[in-house]
Parts: C-alpha cells; structure tokens; sequence
C-alpha cells in the first residue's frame, strides 16, 4: 500500500496529533475513513457496504520524461500515493462549484459549513463529521438557506445541478473522464473548470483536471522554485504542462495528481 495519503478534498479534517479523518457516501452506505500512524482504516457505519471507497495509486514512476528536474526530485522524493476516488458524483459536483470564485482555504471552510448545516453528521474517531446534503434537499432548501452559510452566490449553480443530477446520474456515473467532464458542461453556471475538476475527483483520472489550476501552480513553483514558471496571469502554464505529457494520459495524470498531493497529504 502507498506510504501517502493525498488530502486536498475538504472533506479530509487534519487534527493537531497528526490525524486525518473523512466522511463519505457510497452506495447506500456512510463510510469514515481515519488515518493514523498505523495508517489508513476504513469502516461502514451506517447502510450497506454495497459500494466500498476505492482509491487510485499514483507511482512518480510514470511522470513524463519531459518533466524539469527539480519538479521530477520533488516528486520521486514525495513517492507513492494513494487518493480516495469521491464515491459520490454528487459531492463531487458539489465540492466542484462551491470552488467556485474563492481562495482554497475559504472553499475548505464553504463545504465544511454547508455540510455540517445540511448535511447528514456521522460520529468520527476525533468529533463530529458531515457529508453533503443529497441533490433533493438541494432542492428543497430557500433561497435564505444558501446566504446563510455563505453560499448565495453559488445557488443557482446548485440548484441547477441538482435538479440535472437527478435526470441524469445513472447515466453521468458510467461516463469516463472526459465525457463525465463534456456532459456536466451542459448545466447552466457549469463551465469547463468545474466540469473537469469534478470529473477528476470522482473517476479518479486527474489527466482531465484544470491543469492551469492555481492550486497546481502553485504547488509546482514551490518544488521547484528556481524554475521559470509564468506568471499567474500568463495563460502559458496550461499548454507547458500539458506539453510534458505528450499524448499520454497516465503522464499527465501523474504529473497532475503528484503535484496536488505535493500540497495536501498525510504520510
């Protein structure tokens, strides 16, 4: 098992021993994840273990060839990880757009709050954790609920989103990467940032994240800080990144997904 746990998902809470804990959705079951030093502990308890969490491992082994040498020695140091594939489209799509126009950490406090306010709570090993509230309640909320955590400027995005999950999800969660990424496009205040964003969080194939992402911009100015990266309002970083890869998806997902888990794990 991979030595790294990968934590950019709000969801991960850190905790002042070093811990990490998690609350999902799959299937029709609540799972909390835990991390320690003992590692990584997964339990069902709440529903039916129909669906099990199932997590992708990334190997630096596959980044490109073309990757600068200080960014590929960041990333071979950092070594094997593991991230948990989001379950749940529907977090997914959630976390996506509540990403929407805020800095990383206010994003962080965003879900927390909208899951803890209308969410379902589930006892962790360290407190208290929430998972979102279901597309249906969504639904149901007043318009007052969302400025009430913060979220008024996100609403008609949720609402939108909610009301196309429920047509489409059983055919949206068969989709591959790509195609999941072209077809949530199509909800209105969707565009193609968080389409691809939430995409990736649930397939688990980062070769289709936003990789002009600032969060990925500015992991890899930080690994490789002597590097001549472009500025952040050079749109030239997208094609650089991309340009390493090639055509190979599993070296751009690698490339991507190393990077972000640079920023954000538990070892």
């Amino acid at each position: 098992m991979a030595g790294v746990l990968t934590t950019d998902h709000p969801a991960w809470h850190h905790y002042d021993n070093g811990a990490r804990a998690r609350a999902v959705r799959a299937g029709s079951g609540l799972w909390v994840m835990s991390h320690e030093n003992s590692g990584l502990r997964i339990d069902c308890v709440d529903g039916n273990e129909d669906i099990k969490p199932s997590f992708c491992v990334t190997d630096p082994a596959d980044l490109p060839a073309a990757t600068p040498a200080a960014l590929r020695d960041g990333l071979v140091e950092l070594g094997v990880s593991q991230r948990l594939a989001n379950p749940w489209l529907w977090d997914a799509i959630t976390t996506a757009i509540l990403r929407q126009v805020v800095r990383a950490d206010q994003a962080r406090k965003l879900y927390r709050t909208w899951c803890s306010k209308y969410g379902t709570d589930i006892d962790g090993p360290f407190g208290r954790l929430a998972v979102a509230p279901t597309h249906t309640k969504v639904l149901k909320l007043a318009e007052s609920s969302f400025a009430a955590v913060g979220a008024k400027f996100h609403r008609t995005a949720l609402q939108a989103a909610a009301e196309q999950y429920d047509e489409h999800h059983e055919t949206w969660q068969h989709l591959d990467a790509s195609a999941l990424a072209d077809a949530l496009t199509t909800i209105p205040r969707i565009g193609p940032w968080t389409a691809r964003a939430a995409a990736a969080d649930f397939t688990g194939d980062f070769s289709i994240y936003p990789h002009d992402d600032l969060a990925v911009r500015t992991w890899a100015a930080q690994i490789a800080p002597a590097y001549s990266w472009p500025d952040k309002k050079n749109k030239a970083f997208g094609p650089l990144w991309t340009g390493w890869a090639g055509e190979d998806r599993t070296a751009l997902h690698t490339l991507t997904l190393a990077t972000l888990t640079w920023g954000a794990h538990a070892r």
